[in-house]
């Protein structure tokens, strides 16, 4: 069976299904806010036991990070993002996800050429850029 391209794309639009745009913003607004506010929730904790503005900051950081790592091995993370879309992708969480999702995606192929080739696979890319970034940033910083 041929068809042209317009008629390929016809029949793509036919079958495509239309995404609920409200519904899927409001839900990453509520998960991605439901995310921080844990990560809110964290540094408060680290600050009543003692801890200062920064070494709480870094505490915080560590423990989402560890959750998100955790919740990803658990299968847990991915069933949040199906629900919560974009709202996952807050930063540090999304970005320990994406390292740890190919990780375990790819543990049976070895612990070399598996979990560690595949870990950056996705922020790969990003550490690269956040690295040459910084350097930039650190030499105009000198330079002025």
């Amino acid at each position: 069976m041929e068809m042209s391209k317009q008629e390929y794309q016809k029949y793509v639009q036919d079958r495509a299904q239309t995404s609920p745009l409200a519904k899927d913003c409001l839900l990453a607004f509520v998960i991605g806010g439901g995310i921080c506010v844990v990560g809110q929730l964290v540094m408060d904790g680290y600050t009543a036991l003692g801890l200062d503005k920064t070494d709480a900051g870094t505490a915080t950081a560590i423990s989402m990070v560890l959750l998100s790592v955790v919740l990803t091995g658990l299968n847990l993370y991915n069933k949040l993002a199906r629900y919560g879309g974009a709202g996952t992708l807050v930063p540090i969480t999304g970005f320990a996800n994406a390292v740890a999702s190919p990780a375990i995606d790819f543990k049976a192929e070895g612990l070399v050429t598996g979990m560690a080739a595949k870990m950056f696979t996705v922020a790969g890319p990003v550490i690269v850029f956040g690295v040459a970034a910084s350097v930039l940033y650190g030499v105009v910083l000198m330079l002025l």
